[in-house]
């Protein structure tokens, strides 16, 4: 009987603390989305001094003197501060029915830190420079044809925890729905959880 009693106490504490943890950690999760038709435009400055306007759930892909410049506006539909640590970027044509998450060591880390605090706005960018970089011929090749672009962004809370990768798509902005909407449009397709069970 006593055995039994203790192993009872012991099961319904270990269930308590797992609770507990889910209830702290639900309240730090970040979950990055398009930013909304409601918020503001965003400026993402580069350290060359060249800068891009993104509309509001926008996304731009920018040729300027053979350097492409990409950015995306975000918000962060969780609760805790989201922590964008690197990206990866593929042609639109590899988004097919069942796609599988990039392996972590394809994605370049951001030079930049980029912090957006829960429920509010803010952006993400980041630029190709080097004609010889291995992504530069597929880049520009959408930038100049106005095919749509992939970019994988991996982040993760303010402690470096609950990775997730979200799979956004991103027009030029020669793109001819770029042209309808009076902006290019910054969507958001797929999410894939790191440290966790994927949802699906």
């Amino acid at each position: 009987m006593l055995a039994a009693a203790t192993f009872s106490s012991i099961r319904s504490a270990n269930r308590s603390a797992r609770v507990a943890e889910r209830a702290m950690l639900a309240g730090q999760r970040p979950i990055l989305i398009p930013s909304s038709l409601s918020d503001p435009p965003e400026r993402a400055r580069f350290g060359d001094r060249f800068a891009i306007e993104v509309e509001p759930h926008g996304g731009r892909l920018v040729l300027d003197d053979d350097r492409l410049y990409m950015a995306i506006g975000v918000r962060n539909g969780g609760a805790g501060v989201a922590v964008i640590h690197g990206w990866h970027v593929l042609p639109a044509t590899a988004n097919q029915a069942g796609a599988s998450a990039p392996p972590l060591s394809a994605f370049r880390r951001q030079l930049r830190d980029l912090y957006i605090p829960g429920q509010h706005a803010g952006f993400w960018q980041a630029a190709i420079r080097d004609p010889d970089d291995p992504d530069y011929a597929m880049v520009r090749a959408a930038a100049e044809t106005g095919e749509r672009v992939l970019v994988d962004l991996l982040y993760g809370d303010h402690e470096g925890g609950q990775r997730t990768i979200a799979r956004f798509a991103i027009a030029p902005e020669n793109h001819p729905e770029s042209v309808e909407l009076g902006y290019a449009r910054g969507d958001v397709l797929r999410y894939w959880n790191v440290d966790s069970d994927d949802p699906r």
